[in-house]
Formats: C-alpha cells, sequence, structure tokens
C-alpha cells in the first residue's frame, strides 16, 4: 500500500500547485500589445507588479502569451525561488499541445535553461530570481504544425 501512496501523494501535489497556478493568474488581464519588430524580443509595459506578483502579455508571431512570475511558496519550490509560468493562446483559447523551453539571463550575465513543465493551461519552470536587477526571461515554444517561436520579456 506505500508504493501506491507516494504516487497518489504526488499527483495530488501536482494537481494543487497547477490550480494555485491558475487561481493566482486568473481574472481580467486584457492589455495592450506593442508592435516591434519581429525578430526582436518584445513586451509590453503595461505588466503589473503586486507585491509578489509578476504579470506581462505580449504577442508572439500572432500568439498571445502571458508571462507569470511568483515567489514559490516556502517547502513547494519547483527547483529555484520563483515559477516562472507561461500561457500562450491563440483566439482566446490556451494551446495545450506545445513543447517549451525557458531560459533566464540573469543580472550577472550567466544563464539557465530549463524545458517548462505542464501546470492546467501554464508551462513552468522554476528559478532562483531573489537577486536584484533585471532578469531577462526568454521561451522557445514548438507549436503543432511544427514551428518554433521565440519572445520575453524582463523581469522585474
Amino acid at each position: 500500500m506505500r508504493k501506491v501512496v507516494k504516487p497518489l501523494s504526488a499527483i495530488t501535489f501536482v494537481a494543487l500547485l497547477a490550480a494555485t497556478g491558475s487561481l493566482y493568474a486568473s481574472g481580467d488581464h486584457s492589455q495592450g500589445h506593442d508592435d516591434h519588430n519581429k525578430s526582436e524580443m518584445k513586451h509590453d509595459n503595461h505588466g503589473s507588479t503586486m507585491g509578489e506578483m509578476f504579470l506581462k502579455k505580449t504577442e508572439i508571431d500572432g500568439y498571445d502569451v502571458s508571462f507569470h512570475i511568483m515567489k514559490a511558496k516556502p517547502g513547494k519550490q519547483m527547483g529555484g525561488t520563483h515559477d516562472f509560468m507561461v500561457k500562450v493562446e491563440k483566439d482566446g483559447k490556451a494551446l495545450s499541445n506545445i513543447v517549451m523551453n525557458t531560459k533566464v539571463k540573469h543580472p550577472n550575465g550567466k544563464s539557465e535553461s530549463k524545458k517548462a513543465m505542464k501546470m492546467g493551461d501554464w508551462l513552468m519552470a522554476g528559478y532562483d530570481l531573489g537577486h536584484e536587477g533585471k532578469h531577462q526571461l526568454m521561451i522557445l515554444f514548438k507549436t503543432a504544425d511544427g514551428k518554433k517561436h521565440k519572445g520575453g520579456v524582463y523581469y522585474p
């Protein structure tokens, strides 16, 4: 019976984490988009930083992309002090059939990459973002049609 309890606990934990991320990210976040050269890293200036929450929306190759950063709860860190969460939408619907890699370039110039894991409508990776300065948050995702798309924002 012990062998069953551990996987069920892990599944329950992941389900709760996914629900929590969706609850934090829910709400009316409709914001405008900037038009820039598509090869450049682009973001809008309508992101919110209320307390520990950070949310910015941008457009990447016709997809609406939400970048959401929140401080990981003590004991629930999934690879770092902060959860780097991304949602990709087309025509108001979240895409569920994408693969995504994330990359963070820290203020000291060092960078690290991680594959994002699926958490409901969001994809997530954990990073240590608690130190001072701007972090460059980047994503590369592949859609069902086989095309690759990249973009990013700065945090905070």
